[in-house]
């Protein structure tokens, strides 16, 4: 969800209308903090419609991920989304389509990754709770771990389990991040071999969290024991680093990359508060052959949006029609 020091939640209400779920979550981050994260999160939150130096490997080491979009259709049309692949196939850099699916859209999520991959695109599919976004909460990490030993195999299998969106918040230490994975990532091996994308925390912000989390910062430090992981950050304009008491830089991504393990940016976008140079930073994650997801082919729900009208209802054998939006190319031209 949308950065920075923010306590954002890409909120993507599940009710009609629109609605700001609660604001957030920024309990002790500063002021600015709490003015960023609040811009942001609405942003991010879309209206619901009814009807380095020790160089990591790249993610593309471990499967070729190849860079893409990202797509929100769970709070809109009750998730009976058409996706809009006809336009999707014709710009032919997106390669990767990164799915949120809200738990209760288990049905709609089969339909849409059968035709992500009908399709011809790689697959990435991240367990979104939209109420809990930024939680420090060990036990909704582990209901998402629940969540897929219990619907991997029913939702088909052959894509990468994203574990859970945006967990943990910029206050968490990487102790605490690590145990919670721990214990979360052993559900979901009971079902799955494949890599495991983890946001790091703090909105997909704190890189040197993230990568403490992994190779251990201190003496007896618990550790994310599990090796086979792709570490994923999120890059907004407002993108803050709360252990190093600024904005987000490039350097960041040279701190996750020293985790040893393969590391990608899974959102990117140019909305969203101001203080980190997003448009830097992804060129920097790109020289370092990492992938790149952009936020979002569709369903942001305000200005983030690659293509219009938001998604329609699906009708099968009837696809409907879309058109670039004016927000198409900022993301379109760094993939």
């Amino acid at each position: 969800m949308k950065k920075m020091k923010f306590i954002a939640q890409k909120f993507k209400m599940i009710s009609t209308c629109l609605v700001v779920l609660s604001v957030l979550l920024l309990v002790s981050c500063d002021k600015s903090e709490s003015d960023s994260a609040s811009t942001v999160a609405v942003l991010k939150s879309p209206t619901v419609i009814t009807s380095s130096s020790l160089t990591s490997k790249t993610a593309s080491s471990l499967g070729d991920i190849g860079n893409g979009v990202n797509l929100q259709p769970s709070y809109y049309n009750n998730g009976n989304c058409d996706l809009g692949w006809t336009l999707m196939k014709q710009n032919t850099k997106i390669q990767t389509v990164r799915i949120e699916v809200e738990p209760g859209q288990e049905t709609n999520a089969k339909r849409w990754i059968s035709e992500a991959k009908a399709n011809g695109y790689k697959v990435i599919v991240s367990y979104h709770k939209s109420s809990v976004l930024g939680s420090d909460s060990a036990s909704e990490l582990l209901a998402a771990g629940t969540w897929w030993k219990n619907n991997y195999a029913s939702l088909g299998g052959g894509f990468i389990v994203n574990l859970m969106n945006e967990w943990g918040s910029h206050n968490i230490t990487a102790a605490s991040f690590a145990a919670a994975y721990n214990a979360a990532i052993t559900e979901v091996r009971k079902v799955y071999s494949g890599s495991i994308i983890i946001d790091i925390p703090g909105w997909g912000q704190e890189t040197a969290i993230a990568a403490c989390a992994v190779k251990g910062c201190a003496t007896g430090q618990t550790k994310i024991t599990d090796t086979n992981i792709i570490l994923s950050a999120h890059i907004y304009p407002g993108a803050y680093n709360q252990a190093k008491g600024r904005y987000m830089i490039a350097a960041d991504l040279d701190d996750l990359a020293s985790s040893g393990r393969a590391c990608i940016l899974g959102e990117f976008g140019s909305i969203g508060g101001s203080g980190a140079d997003w448009s830097g930073i992804v060129d920097y994650a790109k020289t370092k052959g990492w992938s790149i997801i952009g936020w979002a082919w569709a369903g942001d729900g305000l200005g983030m949006n690659m293509i219009t009208p938001q998604f329609q209802a699906f009708v099968s054998g009837s696809p409907k029609t879309y058109t670039k939006a004016s927000y198409f190319n900022t993301v379109y031209d760094k993939l």
